[in-house]
């Protein structure tokens, strides 16, 4: 119970104090320091759950189990490495003005109050405290991605406001039909909405309402996540932003809508005793692999490349976990993690490289291994991990998930293997002009934070060579739990 409470209350905490001084010099260390107590109180809560197994707190309101204990830990990590790359960064972008006091109080804060958000959602057993969770976390980056005030940055945080906005009211709406179903069996003061009693019950829901409860929280989550075609705030979010906005928001958001719509998949499974969420998900999956590997073909701008590429590995995850099985879910959680890690690392160095051209364009970005070769390695390097180059884990994942396909639905590997070669084509012709050209770009005011870039990496091509045997226990019984 203590570890848990340490890990909502330190980043609540830090919200507050930097909602204070979060202009002063010393913010972006507290913000670091912040993070890494939460840090610090995941991994004393992994090791509770790891020795003691599932546990409940405050009288049920809170479930930690073997889904989203690794998933909490990954979130921590995540935010710690990110706060630690954001110090240079806001350095540089507060030098050249683009960061004031004022949006600097707001950045801290909102960080903080975002990763708030993020461990909430993840660790409540309430569905209607998840929507309330996603809910915050939409207002906390809508703040973070239009910090700049440019008309570019505030036209994509009334995108993302307003079509996450509609999606997280069909979540709503979704809830409340499975409050209605749960209420029947349940009973009004049961805890109708208490994921673990919906659990123990799901057999005895009505197969019509949860039909239609998992249709509108699909839609609504599935907003979040980015799949395809309610994807269209994602890439202007990402480009717009400041670039550790852009690193969170496909390390971790991206990945708590997705836990949010196996939760409710678990709930569907039971109830109908079809693979209709299952389906769902394939298709959906699917469409957005395909159509985000060929609108990565049509890009200029680096941040919005790699956007399409969290959308397009966003949808394998979601293909995967629609496949269900243990090996498919296994393989799906797996990628979950190394996408996470290397995404964000492929972040923070296009964050420092954007900073050393002045644009994010492209065709002006030229020659990085020649001014800092720690930058232009990292980029390439996280490159080659994300297009799934072994021994990398996105390449295992990607097998795994490959494999299972032609095993189970056949007519999909084609897409499947189309879609990937021409992401990789895409993304490799463009990475190597910028990493390895002629270039006459200058060296940065502030020593960049390559350490999180290079430890990200490190952790990705462990997780294709070796999974440790604690993580392995984690992911089994999680996609065990999955079904499907």
């Amino acid at each position: 119970m203590e570890a848990l409470l340490f890990v909502l209350g330190i980043p609540l905490a830090g919200g507050a104090v930097l909602a204070l001084y979060g202009h002063r010099d010393s913010a972006m260390t507290l913000n670091v320091a912040f993070s890494l107590g939460t840090f610090v109180a995941a991994c004393a809560l992994t090791a509770q759950v790891i020795a003691d197994g599932p546990r409940f707190v405050w009288e049920r309101e809170f479930f930690i189990d073997a889904l989203n204990v690794f998933l909490v830990t990954l979130t921590a990590f995540v935010g710690l490495t990110t706060a630690i790359f954001s110090r240079p960064y806001m350095r540089v972008e507060r030098d050249r003005g683009r960061m004031t006091p004022p949006r600097l109080r707001l950045y801290h804060s909102m960080y903080q109050l975002f990763s708030f958000t993020m461990l909430l959602a993840l660790m409540t057993n309430n569905m209607g405290i998840l929507w309330v969770a996603m809910e915050a976390a939409t207002l906390t980056t809508v703040l973070l991605v239009s910090v700049y005030r440019t008309a570019a940055s505030l036209e994509a945080a009334w995108k993302y406001f307003i079509l996450c906005g509609v999606g997280i009211a069909q979540a709503l709406f979704g809830t409340v039909l499975l409050y209605m179903a749960a209420e029947r069996v349940i009973g009004a003061e049961g805890g109708s909405l208490l994921w673990t009693n919906l659990d123990a019950v799901k057999a005895q829901l009505d197969p019509n309402i949860i039909t239609l409860a998992f249709a509108f929280l699909f839609i609504g989550y599935g907003t979040k996540v980015g799949l395809v075609p309610v994807h269209n705030w994602l890439p202007d979010a990402h480009a717009e932003g400041p670039t550790p906005v852009s690193a969170v928001l496909s390390g971790l958001l991206l990945n708590v809508a997705l836990y949010a719509i196996l939760r409710c998949k678990v709930l569907t499974d039971g109830a109908l005793g079809t693979p209709l969420a299952g389906r769902m998900m394939i298709g959906f999956g699917l469409v957005s692999v395909v159509a985000a590997a060929f609108l990565l073909i049509r890009q200029r701008d680096v941040k919005r490349m790699f956007a399409y590429s969290s959308i397009e590995h966003m949808g394998l995850m979601t293909f995967a976990f629609g496949l269900g099985g243990p090996i498919a879910n296994f393989a799906g959680l797996l990628h979950m993690t190394v996408h996470s890690l290397v995404k964000s690392a492929i972040f923070f160095a296009v964050g420092h490289a954007t900073q050393k051209a002045g644009t994010q364009l492209m065709e002006d970005i030229r020659g990085l291994v020649r001014v800092s070769p720690t930058i232009g390695w990292g980029m390439m390097l996280g490159s080659l991990a994300i297009l799934g180059m072994p021994p990398f884990g996105v390449f295992a994942s990607e097998f795994l998930i490959i494999t299972t396909a032609m095993r189970e639905q056949p007519w999909a590997t084609p897409f499947l293997l189309v879609a990937l070669g021409v992401a990789f084509a895409s993304v490799f012709a463009r990475v190597q002009p910028m990493v390895f050209g002629d270039t006459s770009l200058e060296r940065l005011a502030h020593r960049p934070a390559m350490l999180p870039v290079f430890v990200h990496l490190a952790l990705g091509l462990l997780l294709g060579l070796y999974v440790p045997p604690y993580l392995d226990a984690w992911y089994r019984e999680a996609a065990r739990m999955i079904g499907g």
